[in-house]
């Protein structure tokens, strides 16, 4: 035990006379059994309340829920927006075909009037009787009419009729008994329609008394 003493007060001295050294001898023996290297990082305690944790998985489930339910009315409004384009496309198409069609009817019967003048003008050409003349464009006239009606034209009423300017164009008055007065006197051009739209005004004359139209005058 003495040695041992003596032995470190001289190399107490010997560092005396140089720099001093300290050697660090301990050493940390780890368990080698542990699985846990030194300096592992704890998993740190779930705190949140058991409730908290269940809201926020219903959370989670709704906005999922709102995603897919967004996402099927896309589609749907998509699918609605393409079927009602095709529908209107269809309508639209029909409808042009429905025109067409009432246009060639229109046009066919009026074919034979077409070739029924033609011969008449070859008659008059040819100094066929007149009444004959006559009686073909009569014949003209009466199929033209048809054809008119037959497509749903009208004539309008004029002659006898009170004056209507929604109906009729006064180009002239005349002067007539009082129980004609502001009545249709006369007609220069038919006028017609369809149904409740006027294609064209009569162009008439209209009847004024003689006292009317002083009073107007006065």
């Amino acid at each position: 035990m003495k040695d041992k003493r003596l032995q470190q007060a001289g190399n107490q001295q010997e560092d005396r006379d140089g720099a001093v050294r300290v050697t660090d001898r301990r050493r940390v023996y780890l368990d080698q059994d542990s699985e846990e290297p030194t300096g592992t990082e704890f998993e740190q305690p779930n705190l949140k309340p058991s409730y908290v944790e269940e809201l926020e998985a219903r959370t989670l489930a709704a906005e999922k829920l709102v995603q897919e339910v967004q996402g099927r009315f896309d589609q749907l409004r998509q699918q609605l927006q393409r079927e009602t384009d095709e529908t209107r496309q269809r309508l639209n198409k029909s409808a042009d075909e429905r025109a067409t069609a009432e246009k060639a009817r229109f046009i066919s019967s009026l074919l034979p009037m077409m070739d029924d003048l033609y011969r008449a003008i070859d008659a008059a050409a040819g100094d066929a009787p007149r009444d004959a003349v006559l009686k073909g464009i009569r014949g003209i006239a009466t199929s033209f009419e048809n054809a008119l009606a037959n497509a749903g034209v009208e004539p309008v009423k004029s002659v006898g009729e009170p004056f209507d300017p929604e109906m009729h164009e006064a180009v002239d008055t005349a002067e007539t008994t009082p129980e004609l007065d502001g009545k249709v006197v006369g007609e220069y051009g038919r006028g017609f329609k369809m149904g409740d739209r006027l294609l064209r005004p009569a162009r008439v004359k209209v009847g004024r008394s003689t006292g009317h139209a002083r009073q107007a005058s006065e």
